[in-house]
């Protein structure tokens, strides 16, 4: 018996509960490959499959529930604070908020299976309201699904994986040292993208009290709120005058926009990533008096500048109110 596999059957449940753990919570720490090779080692008979089922969810259900739980106490601050620290923080919020939209609790049981949405969905569950036993009982489905589907995947193939691992075994340190660097060049190349999507989102931004004061001064402006759906839903606050349109609009109808005005584009997400990233489309159509709002309407609503409680959207006939009342739009 190679070290591998000796370590794994050794100290296999401490281990598999510790790494899913920490994966759940949110470090880059693919839990994966060590529920595949639990599964191979359960198809032997050298690891005990309930005992890891059941530890591997009780890790899946800790976690989720503590990020579930701090969504529940400080929201916006999470979410935010979870976009900060993200390697993908132009889609981590809006995809989930889309998957909730789109299927509402039922996309926690596969949540677990995209990217980015596992740890986001716990804290996006606590801010919608839902019961505690209803998460944890959605959360609990997806955990099983999610660590029996490598499992069982591990134990299909025992006998390919036994190979590898022998194969790994032969290397000796070498082979951590592979992987380490593997997933060292994963991270890196993730944060060369980060940072290189932030870089290019540097447009000129425009302050809460500056958009106030063009206002309160009359001048012709369009505001346009580009929140998902779902943000929507929860806070249906919207800056006064501003009209709502999804970022995919913004591509799709970007010749629609008025090029005689300043057009403010605004999110709640962290760096102003999905106003800034419309701002862009508008930019490299010619576009040169459009802006993000600094610090979005978070930014807005601190100062106590009015907010409209309705959400309007921008439509190319008309603008059409939460009240199903039309009034003229600018797209």
């Amino acid at each position: 018996m190679h070290e591998i596999t000796e370590f794994l059957v050794n100290h296999g449940g401490p281990v598999l509960f510790g790494v899913v753990l920490l994966e759940q919570i949110g470090l880059p720490l693919p839990a994966a490959p060590w529920l595949v090779a639990a599964g191979a080692l359960c198809a032997d008979g050298r690891l005990n499959s309930l005992t890891v089922v059941l530890l591997t969810v009780l890790a899946c259900l800790i976690a989720d529930f503590i990020w579930f739980y701090l969504g529940r106490l400080r929201g916006d601050r999470v979410l935010n604070l979870l976009c900060r620290i993200s390697l993908e923080p132009d889609s981590c919020v809006r995809r989930t908020q889309n998957v909730f939209t789109r299927y509402g609790m039922r996309g926690v049981l596969v949540a677990k299976f995209v990217p980015g949405v596992s740890t986001l969905a716990p804290p996006l569950a606590g801010m919608s309201g839902v019961s505690s036993g209803r998460f944890l009982l959605f959360d609990g489905a997806g955990s099983f699904l999610y660590v029996g589907a490598f499992i069982l995947l591990g134990a299909l193939f025992s006998s390919q994986l036994e190979q590898v691992l022998s194969a790994l075994a032969g290397l000796g340190k070498g082979a951590l040292g592979l992987v380490a660097g593997l997933v060292a060049a994963y991270i890196g190349y993730k944060y060369y993208q980060r940072r290189r999507l932030l870089h290019e989102l540097r447009v000129a931004r425009i302050t809460a009290e500056e958009l106030r004061k063009k206002q309160e001064a009359g001048e012709p402006l369009l505001i346009l709120d580009v929140r998902s759906t779902a943000e929507l839903n929860r806070d249906r606050s919207m800056i006064q005058g501003a009209l709502h349109i999804t970022i995919d609009d913004v591509e799709r109808r970007r010749d629609e926009f008025p090029a005689d005005r300043d057009i403010v584009f605004y999110c709640a997400c962290p760096n102003e990533v999905s106003a800034a990233k419309a701002a862009m489309v508008l930019h490299r159509k010619g576009f040169t008096r459009v802006r993000p709002l600094l610090g979005g309407i978070n930014a807005w609503r601190e100062r106590n500048y009015p907010l409209d409680a309705k959400i309007e959207v921008a439509s190319s006939a008309g603008t059409t109110s939460a009240n199903g009342k039309t009034t003229s739009a600018a797209v």
